[in-house]
């Protein structure tokens, strides 16, 4: 009988419920993992210690990729045989890839190049194997479809950029984890709404890693961080998530995202790539250092330094990157090269909204008690 009806069972014909239990499946490995991994990491004292740059203040466990990644891929592995093999296998083997530098580099240290090497031979990977890259850059400052290699290299330096981008901004508690499930959110939906199942199930077996972790990210007394084990695994898969998601955009003329995908794809990740940005800048053309030398400049160390609490840093971020793409759905009816302009400027106007709020707060106290 189990036979029959895994023979006749087709995901596509209850996508919800299919979604749901990949959700489910993901969250509770999560869930059962993350204890052990605690124990283990306090008994054998594999924790991060505070630094100069750190803000906490105790020997936290940094092994949290390692219970995301056993859920997504036991996830994958079993539903593998129900949807899309070769892409699931292809984004197994690339995040393996990660997670073993990854988890490398949180037990001991791992050379920036290794890491590098890493990342360009897990992206090469889907790109090559699944022919997933960008394909052009929809009439960006009239530029339309890219040459075959000149596709492939700009679609690994996007993977690059977002994997990296996405590891700056992990600085606070619960900031990376909430970003990344702000964004696997509406990724779920599009991808449900395209009919592409396989990349649905993923961001929403990410999703239910993601809740387990941030249960503990948050905590006070059981914390652990996600380390670059995490960041460069859910960085990856961000990554991947945005570059078929403008691909599909792109190569279908009757997608309603067939010309805004990049603007979309921008707003979601608005705030690691903007972080990123900036802070090259800063270091570069004011303190006139290294851009890969750390320093306390992140827009989160900003926050914490005018006297957001981490919660409150996170929850203001996350908001504003939420509106941020509210805005941008809204615009789909505007040119390209429109949207991307006025993304960069409400964009950058609302995250200093914030700091502004804050400073006339503390000077009407400093009022009161005058």
């Amino acid at each position: 009988m189990l036979k029959t009806l895994l023979e006749n069972f087709n995901p596509e014909n209850s996508p919800i419920i299919w979604l749901i239990s990949a959700f489910a499946l993901a969250f509770l490995i999560a869930q059962q993992t993350f204890p052990t991994i605690l124990y283990v990491a306090k008994k054998k004292h594999l924790m991060d210690e505070p630094d100069s740059r750190s803000l906490h203040s105790n020997n936290t466990p940094t092994l949290g990729g390692i219970g995301i990644f056993l859920s997504l891929v036991v996830v994958m592995t079993i539903v593998g045989a129900m949807l899309n093999t070769k892409v699931l296998l292809l984004v197994m083997g690339g995040l393996t890839i990660l997670f073993f530098l990854g988890l490398k580099d949180d037990l001991t240290v791992l050379s920036a190049r290794s890491k590098f090497l890493g990342q360009l031979v897990a992206a090469l990977l889907l790109i090559v194997f699944t022919d997933t890259r960008i394909i052009g850059f929809s009439k960006i400052l009239d530029v339309d479809v890219l040459p075959y290699w000149v596709s492939i290299f700009f679609t690994l330096f996007v993977y690059i950029l977002i994997i990296n981008a996405y590891n700056l901004i992990d600085g606070v508690d619960g900031l990376a984890g909430s970003i990344a499930l702000l964004i696997s959110l509406v990724f779920s939906v599009l991808f449900y709404n395209s009919g592409a199942l396989s990349l649905a199930t993923i961001s929403v077996a990410l999703i239910g890693a993601l809740l387990a972790f941030l249960r503990l990210n948050f905590s006070s007394k059981n914390k652990i961080f996600m380390g670059d084990t995490g960041s460069m695994i859910v960085g990856f898969l961000l990554a991947f998530f945005t570059i078929s998601f403008i691909s599909q955009s792109q190569t279908n003329l009757e997608s309603e995202y067939f010309k805004a995908s990049p603007a979309l794809a921008l707003a979601m990740l608005f705030f690691p790539l903007m972080d990123t940005f900036r802070i090259f800048f800063i270091r570069i053309f004011i303190l006139k250092k290294s851009p890969f030398e750390a320093d306390k400049n992140h827009i989160h160390h900003r926050f914490v330094q005018s006297g957001f609490t981490h919660v409150q840093t996170t929850i203001c971020i996350v908001l504003i990157n939420l509106l941020i793409i509210f805005i941008a759905f809204n615009m789909l009816h505007l040119n390209l090269n429109t949207q991307i302009g006025l993304l960069l400027v409400y964009g950058s106007v609302l995250y200093y909204i914030p700091f502004l709020l804050k400073r006339n707060l503390n000077r009407r106290k400093n009022e009161v008690k005058v």
